[in-house]
């Protein structure tokens, strides 16, 4: 795995000797919220996050966790940063772009054609910092890391897909994000954009025929009763920042910001390790559970078709030059 990405005020407490000894450290609580459950990967990374900050501050700074949606949806969450309700969240990317343009540049189809492009990306310092410090300014919630989770993978109940051919026919349920909409129109259906709470029941009596979401949703909704075929399909995949206030984070002192910036560096390198394992828990459930798992042969084209909903995008989320640097990043 390549060296997640560090904010400069961290490199530099490392560089001349690390954090601060924890008797040096004012007293405060962190509040930390996400809408997931325990066991999610928003959790996971929250967890280990205030394992880090108590730890190493020797519990001068408490971090209380507030989970399950005890404090809203995602996007509550999001504003409770302004308001420094809440000084630290972990949210899906998505429910970043009402707020920020520029966030949903990592929502792109087919930004990350492979997982390691992702790595690759949340790991390069100067394009993240300046991405960071726009989300920041537009949203009032400043990103210190990048979580990765699982692609969201197709499925259906009719027949195996590998072929965008294949598709063609099904009635696929999509979330009502634009983008997503988009890019299953560029591959020639019109996508279904059923309410996430009717899913289940469409699946189960027919109003629609498939759906797509990562491997882990697969098994906690245990799809596999509703549905017989997936396809390994990579077009969008899970990312989500591990976000603060930034109006509280400017106000930190300069060795309590850098604990901070530490450990939202490690538990995001500790999550990455830990969802490629529950990815693939998640995909042999699947199977042990009877659904069949076929890889796209064409994917070039699914590729092609999407990428090319780009520049419907592109002047939102700040110019082609942005999208430029991006893949450029990811080459290096």
């Amino acid at each position: 795995m390549k060296k997640l990405f560090l904010v400069p005020g961290l490199v530099l407490a490392l560089c001349v000797g690390g954090i601060a000894q924890a008797a040096d450290f004012t007293k405060m609580t962190i509040r930390a919220a996400t809408a997931n459950p325990p066991g999610s990967l928003h959790v996971v990374a929250i967890e280990k996050f205030k394992e880090i900050v108590e730890k190493e501050s020797d519990g001068a700074i408490t971090v209380q966790t507030f989970y399950g949606g005890s404090m809203g949806d995602e996007q509550a969450n999001v504003k409770q940063l302004r308001t420094e309700e809440l000084h630290l969240t972990v949210v899906a990317c998505g429910n970043v772009t009402p707020f920020s343009s520029r966030a949903a540049l990592f929502i792109l189809p087919y930004l990350f054609p492979k997982l390691e492009d992702a790595y690759t990306l949340f790991s390069n310092t100067a394009f993240m910092d300046k991405q960071a410090d726009e989300i920041a300014k537009q949203s009032g919630g400043r990103p210190l890391s990048w979580l990765v989770g699982g692609y969201r993978v197709l499925s259906n109940s009719k027949k195996p897909v590998t072929t965008m051919a294949d598709l063609q026919g099904l009635k696929i349920r999509v979330p009502p994000v634009e983008v997503q909409l988009d890019s299953f129109r560029a591959w020639g259906v019109e996508p279904h954009p059923l309410a996430w709470a009717e899913t289940f029941n469409g699946l189960q009596q027919g109003v629609v025929d498939g759906q797509e979401n990562p491997y882990g949703v697969f098994r906690d909704q245990k799809f596999w009763e509703v549905q017989k075929y997936m396809s390994d399909l990579h077009y969008m995949l899970w990312v989500g920042p591990m976000m603060v206030s930034e109006k509280w984070y400017r106000s930190l002192p300069a060795n309590t910001k850098a604990l901070i910036d530490k450990a939202a560096a490690e538990a995001a390198a500790f999550e990455w390790k830990w969802a490629e394992a529950d990815v693939e828990k998640a995909r042999a459930q699947c199977v042990e559970h009877g659904m069949q798992i076929d890889a796209l042969k064409d994917e070039d084209k699914w590729i092609e078709k999407a990428r090319g909903i780009w520049p419907k995008f592109t002047e939102k989320l700040g110019g082609q030059a942005i999208v430029d640097e991006a893949l450029a990043a990811m080459k290096k």
